[in-house]
């Protein structure tokens, strides 16, 4: 059981020689690490003990170290804001000397390369004395959801130190073999972790372009199934995923089950929408739109999915 996926990336790196030339060079893969968290901080999907990483390692020359992290924590902060994420500071976590590998002037220059790129994102930035991994400082990402909570999301790492224990060279333009500069990242941190907070952040109801399932059919009578399919037909051309609840349950039932369920959109049909080639449109908050034509509402559909309303 891994812990970590940083030193299988480490032998990529080192299965054969590598030039200046390929650098930045950066691998990345989605790996599922395992930890022995202890049972009292065991959490649901925040803290578990066999998560996935979107873990990434760049190597790179230390003339290219400031560009790539500031461009890491440019991507970071755009990729969370895609998901409604907007409210963050930043947390830099320095050397534990007890419980590090490496030099002084190592943990410096490499903390000193986050700070830098920390002030210039004009981000609020909280020292975290003590708190880095044994091998490198770190800066992280902590996200505030929509109650005020603060989740650490994403981290970026710098290290010189496993280039070092793992023996990674590169030729350099001059001819002599240099140790390559290591960057590690995880944007989302961890997936379940992630998926968690995005849970608490919307309390359920996710936006339309986001949610798992973004339109229910609901017939009145199952004499309409067919009907809705064909509209479920329409609609998943168009990219948008739908269901139909063919179920025995009444349709005011249907109707509390999607609502519960948080679902961005309702097709109610009967026999007056059939006639007139329309549906009922119905609202996660419960209002309705009645009578409206099938392609109007499937336009509505995707326009609020593809503006990410």
């Amino acid at each position: 059981l891994k812990p970590m996926n940083c030193p299988m990336h480490n032998l990529v790196f080192r299965a054969r020689g590598r030039s200046y030339r390929e650098l930045p060079l950066r691998l990345f893969e989605f790996g599922t690490v395992y930890r022995y968290e202890k049972s009292g901080v065991i959490h649901g999907l925040t803290r578990a003990r066999g998560f996935t990483q979107d873990d990434a390692h760049i190597y790179c020359t230390r003339e290219q170290m400031a560009d790539e992290l500031g461009k890491l924590l440019t991507f970071v902060l755009g990729l969370l804001r895609d998901y409604g994420l907007e409210d963050f500071y930043l947390e830099l976590s320095t050397r534990d000397p007890a419980k590090s590998v490496g030099t002084d002037d190592a943990w410096e220059e490499a903390t000193a390369a986050l700070q830098a790129v920390a002030d210039a994102s004009g981000l609020e930035l909280v020292p975290d004395p003590g708190g880095a991994a044994f091998y490198g400082p770190k800066i992280s990402v902590q996200a505030r959801d929509a109650i005020g909570r603060t989740w650490q999301m994403s981290t970026i790492q710098v290290d010189f130190n496993l280039p070092e224990r793992f023996e990674l060279e590169y030729a350099a333009a001059d001819g002599t073999r240099q140790r390559p500069v290591m960057l590690h990242r995880a944007l989302f941190g961890s997936i379940e972790r992630f998926f968690a907070v995005l849970l608490e952040h919307y309390a359920g109801a996710f936006p339309a372009w986001l949610a798992p399932v973004q339109v229910v059919g609901i017939p009145v009578h199952a004499d309409y199934d067919d009907y809705l399919h064909g509209v479920a037909a329409t609609l998943r051309a168009h990219g948008v995923r739908v269901q139909v609840d063919t179920s025995d349950d009444r349709m005011q039932k249907k109707i509390r089950s999607a609502q519960k369920a948080k679902v961005p959109f309702m097709l109610i049909v009967g026999e007056d929408d059939v006639s007139k080639d329309a549906v009922s449109f119905r609202y996660r908050d419960g209002t309705q739109e009645n009578g409206v034509p099938v392609d109007e509402a499937v336009a509505k559909v995707v326009a609020a999915v593809e503006s990410r309303a």
